[in-house]
């Protein structure tokens, strides 16, 4: 069975759950891959989390039914896994924009309707790829909890005011580092985000000074929230953007082909994701044109 055929019947299963408990092992071991994995598959592919999806999903049924009058506010809020009437009408009134009770008198609702996958591919550039092993590789930077799927455009706006509002660090870093690249990390991606971590490479010496006084000459540094992270030794799959000045457009439509990537590609290859960081290098060298690789850790298929 086809990746692709996998995924769609871990959505079966979930949607034939949405008025029960769901089991996350069970999707997972229709796609052959851990609870973990199978998540970060789901928002990679879709752009939302599984329990985004979930949440959505129950909460447009629950909207056709008291619409019809089929049911009353407690019964729906117990049907569709909520703790109590008033969580229910929380929720029920930020995805709608009404409440049950207005809903049951024939207010209009909103609906979102079931994914339904149709993964495929069109053009040559995806295939414009290099299997790499990145040795231990030591970064130091700032971190910040990103919500929603890491990709798509809630992840872009997210890094946008990162970026926006975090200059002063930036720019100190990059004048403590000799490298050029700058590197973005996706990692502890859970039900309700991840972790987006901005950092260089510094070498040993900058990093045993980078509060010694004495040397940096400044008294600031510790106040900046700093911190250092171990990407481990790893074999990743590299995809580059083109060579351009402006590379956001060329950057979002190889993000769009991730659905081919994780589900066709890879297994076509011989390899599946591997549950660790992903690295978003942006390569600025001087006088020279830009370009972004995006590099998806992945492992033997056994």
């Amino acid at each position: 069975m086809e990746s692709g055929e996998r995924l769609r019947r871990a959505v079966d299963y979930i949607e034939e759950n949405l008025t029960g408990d769901i089991d996350l092992e069970v999707p997972a071991r229709i796609c052959c891959m851990s609870s973990a994995g199978f998540q970060r598959i789901f928002a990679l592919v879709t752009d939302m989390t599984v329990a985004e999806y979930v949440r959505c999903r129950r909460l447009t049924l629950a909207g056709i039914e008291l619409a019809a009058g089929k049911i009353k506010v407690i019964d729906a809020a117990l049907k569709y896994g909520y703790d109590s009437p008033d969580s229910f009408g929380r929720a029920f009134l930020r995805f709608h924009g009404i409440t049950p009770s207005a809903a049951r008198q024939g207010q209009p609702l909103r609906s979102f309707s079931r994914i339904v996958l149709n993964i495929s591919h069109s053009g040559g550039n995806i295939m414009d790829y290099s299997i790499e092993e990145l040795p231990e590789l030591t970064l130091t930077g700032y971190r910040s909890h990103f919500h929603g799927a890491p990709y798509g455009d809630e992840r872009m706006e997210q890094e946008e005011r990162l970026f926006i509002t975090t200059r002063g660090k930036q720019y100190f870093l990059r004048g403590a580092t000799e490298d050029r690249d700058e590197y973005c990390v996706v990692s502890n991606i859970v039900s309700d985000g991840y972790d987006f971590f901005y950092g260089v490479a510094l070498s040993d010496w900058v990093r045993e000074h980078l509060y010694d006084h004495s040397v940096t000459g400044v008294e600031f540094v510790e106040g900046m929230g700093l911190e250092t992270v171990t990407i481990p030794h790893r074999t990743y799959v590299v995809f580059e953007t083109k060579d351009q000045k402006q590379v956001i457009n060329n950057y979002s439509e190889l993000l769009g082909q991730r659905g081919y990537i994780l589900t066709e590609w890879l297994p076509d290859m011989g390899f599946r994701l591997a549950g660790a960081p992903e690295l978003y290098i942006y390569h600025w060298e001087p006088r020279r044109e830009r370009n972004i690789s995006i590099w998806l850790p992945i492992e033997r298929l056994r």
